[in-house]
This record gives structure tokens, sequence and C-alpha cells, in this order.
């Protein structure tokens, strides 16, 4: 439970300590003395959304810090999954410090921590039921979580949420699998294109430099191929002319018998001899090239027309053959990526009808859970009105078969019918501001027996509720106490008369500037204050007897 709430520098609070009770508290005062601030400041310290506004003016910073306990295993356990821990006598000081740049510093038994956190463990420590509370009755969508919340079917629902966000996916992947199938086929067809086109071309790596080396020969062959013939003719002669090498032979037949004769014709025979052989190896030669020219007519054209080819793919792919090869590789693995398209689609589609089956089955088990659980809190709520002297009220919970979505296929909405005879209509077409006060109090005093929180805050939950009623709400805000701390903001004197801790919260002024002060009430004080709320500004003799049989007749009722 909330034991110790301290405040300092919020709005026009400069220090104030309140020291809670077990059972049920109570906070009035004037109106704008400063009751809506006590529960800000809680708020605050529950990791909810602030503001630089909320520091007083002047002040560097606010501060709010609470003290919890007796916490329950559900808060530890939280606490514990998020790296914290409870101190060894099962206490918890939340502290938050609130600059006046908007700027947090938070903390968790004096670990540092973020609001984030701050808020998470808020959640399983108080709940905080306002005046804004009553207008999401009016509001259909809030309606199915107050079912959820009584069903006890968390697991399930978690099961149905996990379910649907897997459906969900695999809906949005197939929905952009099929978006993208029509362009996929283009793109199918394209790569196939280029794939056959790139195949069949048979690229292979400096083909180019090859082709061309071997036209560059072969635009020379028939002049060279002249050439070579006519050396051969002057070496080898003609029918009717001796060639060189058989002139040159014979020459040098002729002066072999006078080589002896002189030194120099000796030389002059040797070095015949020498050319004859050289000649000999200039023949070989020249014929060897004369064969490497042997061509067919028609390969200048195929290769002119292979590095046509090339050059149109170039143009296409990239300008080498490495280039294109590289798309021909970068193609096949987009198509084989298309492919795999292909084949997720058909699973997916496979997936999407199981998921789908699966999603609906839970929705459909989630529904009769909730039909269950409506029928009966429509029982338990018109118990709850006909004590808050709402005893003619028809309670109705509508089920309708709505699109499924992250909550189920069940649309839920409160209809109720004040008039025998009247059909039941939306809470927004018939309820006054006072019935929807005491019909959300219904609710709460409901889930709060289903709920895990130690702590439960009522803000001004009696709005539009007067006389009779509210001593009829402040009975059962005692009765809920019981089991749970309940903290009330209140107007109303009936309900505070049922208070085991009253709080004044009251205005000062000094030195031109506005101070609140909380102070918890004796008795006397505590009459005093009730007959101020039920007379105003006059507090007669009269209003003090009645506010003493108040709180009398108030220890009766409990």
């Amino acid at each position: 439970m909330l034991k110790t709430l301290d405040i300092e520098n919020i709005a026009v609070i400069e220090k104030a300590q309140i020291e809670f009770k077990p059972g049920f508290n109570v906070l009035t005062g004037e109106t704008g003395a400063g009751k809506s601030i006590v529960v800000d400041s809680i708020n605050a310290i529950l990791g909810e959304r602030t503001s630089r506004e909320l520091v007083r003016t002047g002040a560097d910073f606010a501060f709010v810090s609470a003290l919890f306990t007796d916490i329950n295993t559900l808060v530890k356990d939280k606490l514990s999954e998020l790296g914290y821990g409870a101190e060894n006598d099962g206490s918890l000081l939340l502290m938050r410090r609130i600059g006046s740049d908007g700027k947090s510093l938070c903390k968790i038994n004096g670990r540092a921590a973020t609001v984030s956190v701050l808020k998470e463990i808020g959640g399983t420590l108080v709940n905080i039921h306002g005046q804004h509370d009553s207008q999401s009755l009016l509001n259909p969508d809030h309606h199915c979580k107050f079912i959820d919340m009584l069903s006890g079917g968390n697991a399930l629902i978690n099961r149905y949420k996990a379910a649907f966000s897997d459906f969900m996916r695999i809906r949005r992947r197939l929905k952009k699998l099929t978006a993208d199938a029509e362009r996929n086929d283009v793109d199918a067809e394209y790569l196939d294109f280029q794939i056959a086109e790139l195949e069949n071309a048979a690229i292979e790596e400096g083909e180019t430099e090859k082709l061309l080396s071997r036209k560059k020969m072969l635009d020379n062959a028939d002049s060279a191929l002249e050439a070579y013939h006519q050396l051969l003719s002057v070496l080898n002669g003609s029918d009717d002319l001796a060639g060189a090498l058989l002139s040159l032979s014979t020459s040098a037949k002729a002066i072999e018998k006078y080589a002896a004769l002189s030194e120099d014709t000796a030389s002059a025979y040797s070095l015949l001899q020498n050319v004859e052989d050289e000649l000999e190896t200039v023949k070989v030669l020249i014929e060897n090239a004369i064969s490497s020219l042997d061509y067919d007519p028609q390969e200048k054209d195929k290769i002119e027309e292979r590095l046509d080819l090339l050059f149109r793919l170039g143009k296409k792919y990239g300008s080498t053959e490495s280039e294109m090869l590289a798309a021909l590789r970068s193609a096949k693995e987009k198509r084989n990526s298309i492919k795999t398209d292909e084949l997720e689609l058909e699973k997916l589609t496979a997936d999407y009808d199981a998921a789908l089956e699966k999603v609906e089955a839970l929705a459909q088990e989630l529904s009769v859970l909730r039909k269950k659980t409506a029928a009966k809190f429509e029982n338990d709520v018109k118990a709850q009105l006909e004590f808050l002297d709402m005893p003619k009220i028809r309670f109705i919970v509508n089920f309708e078969q709505g699109i499924l979505s992250s909550s189920g296929t069940d649309k839920v909405e409160f209809l109720i019918s004040t008039n025998p005879g009247e059909p039941p209509k939306p809470l927004a077409k018939i309820a006054s501001g006072g019935e929807l006060s005491r019909i959300m109090l219904a609710i709460k005093n409901i889930i709060a027996y289903n709920d895990t929180v130690d702590t439960l805050i009522f803000d001004e939950i009696d709005t539009g509720v007067s006389g009779r009623a509210s001593g009829k709400i402040g009975l059962k805000l005692k009765e809920v106490s019981k089991n749970t701390q309940v903290i009330t903001v209140t107007h109303s004197a009936q309900i505070a008369s049922f208070a085991d801790e009253h709080f004044l919260i009251e205005k000062q002024f000094e030195n031109g500037r506005t101070y609140t002060r909380v102070t918890p009430l004796g008795r006397e004080e505590r009459k005093y204050e009730l007959a101020r709320i039920m007379g105003g500004l006059q507090v007669t003799q009269a209003l003090l007897d009645g506010a003493e049989e108040m709180l009398n007749k108030a220890q009766e009722d409990i």
C-alpha cells in the first residue's frame, strides 16, 4: 500500500508529507485548494507524463517520493523482471525529480531508473480512477476491456494476441508478395530474355582481344602471302629460271675444286655453304608462315559478326567481358529471387489459411469466455446499482460480430434502460453524469475484487451525485477498502464521513505567495470540515450537529 507521499515544489504545494493509512483515506478541501495536485503528484511518481508547468513558480525543480509497504508478489516479480528489488522489509521507495527544463530524474530504492520503468512498476502498485474514467464508459471501444479484466482469461488473450500478430505478419508479407507478383512476372520475362541472350553468346574472358588480334592478322594475310610466294619463287626458281638456292649451290660446287688455291677461295666457299644453309632455313620458315596463313575465306566475316555481337552486348551489359559475365550472374540471382518469392508466395498462402483458421478459433474461444463473463457481470452490476439507488436500471452487455482485430471479433457495448418498459440503449444516449459516476463505481467495485493492485485512488468519482446516493457510494468505497487501500478525493460530506483517515487540503497566502497545506483531521476537525462541505462558508451549529450525526451514522453502517 501507499504509506508516505512527499511533495515538494509542485504547483502551489511548496512542501507536504502525507501519511496514508490502510483502509479508506479521504482528501477534501475547497475548490482550487490543490486536491488535484496531490493526484497529479501521485501520477508523476507512477511514471505518467508531466511538464515543466508542474514545477512551482520560482523553483528550480519539483520533487515527489512515495513509500510503499508490504508490496505483493506481482510487484516483486515486476521489479525483478526489470532488474530491481524490494527492500528486505518488503518496502519500495520511488522518487522523481522534475527540473524546470522538464527533464526527469527517477530512482527506485535509490537506484537510477527511467520514466518508462517507473511507469511499468507504477502500474502494479496503484490504479487511479478519475472523472475522465466515467467518460470512457461513453466509448464502446473501452467496454470490451472491462469484460476482459474480469474474465480471468489473460493466458487466452495473450495466446490470441500472439496468434493475431503472427497472422498479421503473414498477411502483410502475403499482401506485398501478391502486389509484387504482376511486376515480378514482367521482370521474370525480361530476366529470362537477358539470361538467354548472354548464355547463348557464350562469352569468354579476353575473347575480344584475341579476335581483334586474329582480325588484324587476317586483314594483312593476302599481301603477306604474295610477299611469301615471291620470296619462295626467288629461292626455288621456276621451270625457265633457276632459283637462288640452285644457282648458289651450283656456283659453290664450281669453286669447290679451287679452294686449295688460296685462303680467300677457301673462305669464300665456306661462306657460300653457310649462306646456302641459311637460305634453306628461310625457305622452311616462309613455308611455315604460308601454312599458318591458311584460313577459311569466311573466317573474317565470322570474326566481324562475333565482334559486332560483343559490341552490341557490351552496350547493354558492360563494355568488357567481365562486366557482361557479371551482368549474367546478377540476372540469374534476380531470377532466382523471383523464383524464391514465388515459392514463398505459395507457402505463405498455405500459412495464411492456417493462421486465419487458428486466430478465428481463438477469437471464437475468447468470445465464448467473454459472453460467459458478461452474463455474471450484468448481474453483478445490477446488484451494485441497486445498492447505489438505481434499482430499476437494466444493464445489458451487448455483443455483435465485428471484423477480426487485435482484440478479437467481438463488438461489445454496454446498454442501459433507466425506466421500466424502455428498451436498452447506449450509455451515451441515456445516462446522466450522476448515473455514469455510479455505473463506473459499480464497475470499479466489481473489478477491484479481481484487481492485483493494493491501492485504488478515486478522483471525484462522486461528480454529479448527491444526497442518499452519495452515502451509498461512500459505503461502497468503505466496503472496497476492507480488501484494498482506497484513497478518494471528494466534495461529498456523505462519502467523507466513512473515512478511516481524513485529510484537509487548504490554501494559505503568505507574503504574496500561495501555499497549499495537507493536514490530517481529528474527529472534531472532521466534524467542522463536513459541516463546511454541507453548508459552504458559514458553518452553523445545526450543520455541526448534522456532521456529528453523519459521522455516527457512518460508524453504524460500517
